[in-house]
């Protein structure tokens, strides 16, 4: 799925994630000032969290409550590497049956989930937005469970 909006349509565009959605864990892709964590905020209102979304940038990871779960929220820019993720307990977060959205996974290198969604976020020279959406699978995790 891909498309162009402008922020004004943020709430749309999380409707429409939503209803495309393979996977609870969504990585966002973008340069700093996209709007990632804009477009996080619509999908957590959109998923019940009355929280208030901010990046957590400097606490890594922020939880907010919905009506059947969690939200947790990443923001990896400040981390090196995966061994600093898996320093403050990443695969605790990425292995359990909640929402997950993470800013800057490229961060993670090869520990990414096995099934993910990937959102990729342009800002283009008109201020608008183009948002690619695709389903991924981290080959290397599905190889070393067959072995």
């Amino acid at each position: 799925m891909k498309f162009q909006y402008s922020i004004e349509d943020i709430e749309s565009v999380a409707t429409a994630i939503l209803e495309q959605a393979t996977s609870m864990t969504l990585l966002f892709y973008g340069e700093m000032g996209v709007g990632k964590t804009t477009l996080i905020k619509a999908l957590s209102k959109q998923l019940g969290s009355t929280s208030n979304v901010s990046s957590p940038t400097f606490s890594i990871v922020n939880e907010y409550e919905i009506k059947d779960g969690l939200i947790y929220h990443f923001d990896l820019y400040r981390i090196n590497d995966e061994e600093e993720a898996m320093n403050f307990g990443i695969e605790e977060y990425l292995f359990n049956d909640q929402w997950i959205f993470i800013e800057w996974p490229e961060k993670l290198g090869s520990f990414l989930p096995e099934k993910f969604n990937k959102i990729e976020i342009k800002l283009n020279l008109d201020g608008s937005r183009t948002l690619k959406l695709s389903t991924k699978t981290n080959l290397t995790k599905q190889k070393a469970k067959k072995q």
